[in-house]
């Protein structure tokens, strides 16, 4: 494990760019508009886009050159890196090799699910890097309880933190008189349960004629849709694509209910956000999910691939409105009291305070940074 830098004057962060459709660049983004970049001396580097293979090679480069800048410029810097599984992982072994070449003290953040799959799929070299790097960074950031378990178990002496993702928290919703619309959010792959919930939503209709499945994600549209079509419910289906802040807050304002049949996650922020807005949640108990859903107190639990389950729970809140607002009010409860940027941020602030950061605001002389400590 590095030791961190008595003291760094800058921190750099990496990850995906700003408007790459992606939890990475969401969280990003969270950080910036709760305040954190204005509180702390970060350097934000992006490392990958939406863009083509040429342009996210060139993007990588630029990257790397980037953090060799920001570390000759600067006498210590510290290293916030976002990282998720598979390719993402082998591109940031470079930006990690960097820091850690150069003393650089790293928080190395996991996101997304997959990393244990990814583990065991890997080949002895790559199982290597990623142990070697798990164990040399100063601290490593993961969403979710298990996930922490996981890390543990393969480096025994990471210094491991669960990192949760900030969200806002908006007023309680009132969904009794809500149109029966169910919301998906997420990766249109069947890995996410999608096609289950089309059978279920088909199920569904026979007794609620009405019912509505929103589906905001990239991923399988045209597979998704011809299954829709094969199930006699095109007309029920929606796509709406990625979706935006803007976007996301006008679906969560419409639906009843909010649907995520997984059969494999980490700790999806799409679930947080739902929960965070007063919506009632069906989610499977997979990852992280069971740390922050209670079946029957704050939301629905349902076996992977259970569709005839997933139909009888999405009938039953569409129906018993009173019921899905009293898991809607419980689920927003349970999420402000983990997810709300006063109880997130100051988690994220103290493990920068451990790579050796200190807090900082904009001096107003030259509109550069102070140290806060010089300040008081």
């Amino acid at each position: 494990m590095t030791n961190p830098l008595a003291r760094s004057s800058r921190l750099v962060m990496l990850g995906a760019a700003t408007e790459t459709r992606s939890s990475i660049a969401a969280v990003a983004s969270a950080y910036r508009a709760h305040g954190l970049f204005k509180r702390w001396p970060i350097d934000f580097i992006a490392t990958h886009c939406d863009g083509s293979a040429a342009q996210n090679a060139a993007l990588a480069a630029r990257a790397l050159r980037d953090l060799g800048m920001k570390i000759g410029e600067h006498r210590g810097v510290a290293v916030h890196l976002h990282t998720a599984p598979g390719w993402h992982f082998r591109r940031d072994c470079i930006y990690l090799s960097a820091a850690l070449a150069t003393r650089c003290p790293v928080l190395l953040h996991l996101h997304g699910a997959g990393f244990e799959a990814y583990y065991d799929a890997a080949a002895d070299a790559e199982r290597y890097a990623i142990r070697f790097f798990l164990h040399r960074a100063t601290c490593v950031a993961v969403p979710s309880e298990s996930m922490r378990t996981w890390v543990r178990g393969i480096v025994r002496d990471a210094n491991v933190s669960v990192l949760a993702a900030p969200v806002a928290i908006g007023a309680q919703a009132s969904i009794e008189d809500r149109p029966n619309v169910i919301l998906f959010l997420g990766r249109l792959d069947a890995s996410k349960g999608i096609l289950d919930l089309l059978e279920a939503v088909a199920a569904v209709r026979a007794t609620i004629p009405d019912v509505r499945l929103a589906c905001a994600g990239d991923g399988d549209r045209i597979g998704v849709a011809r299954y829709a079509e094969r199930l006699g419910i095109a007309d029920a289906v929606k796509f709406t694509g990625w979706v935006g802040p803007s976007g996301k807050r006008a679906l969560l304002e419409t639906a009843a209910v909010f649907a995520l049949p997984s059969y494999e996650e980490a700790l999806p922020v799409s679930l947080i956000e739902a929960m965070a807005a007063g919506i009632p949640p069906v989610v499977t108990p997979v990852g992280g999910i069971p740390e922050i859903v209670v079946d029957g107190v704050s939301g629905c639990m349902v076996a992977p691939g259970d569709k005839a389950g997933l139909q009888r729970v999405l009938q039953k809140l569409l129906i018993e409105r009173r019921l899905g607002a009293k898991l809607g009010a419980a689920a927003r409860e349970s999420a402000r009291a983990r997810f709300s940027p006063e109880r997130a941020l100051p988690v994220l602030e103290e493990l920068y305070r451990t790579l050796g950061v200190h807090a900082a605001a904009p001096d107003s002389r030259d509109g550069g940074w102070r140290d806060l400590r010089k300040a008081a």
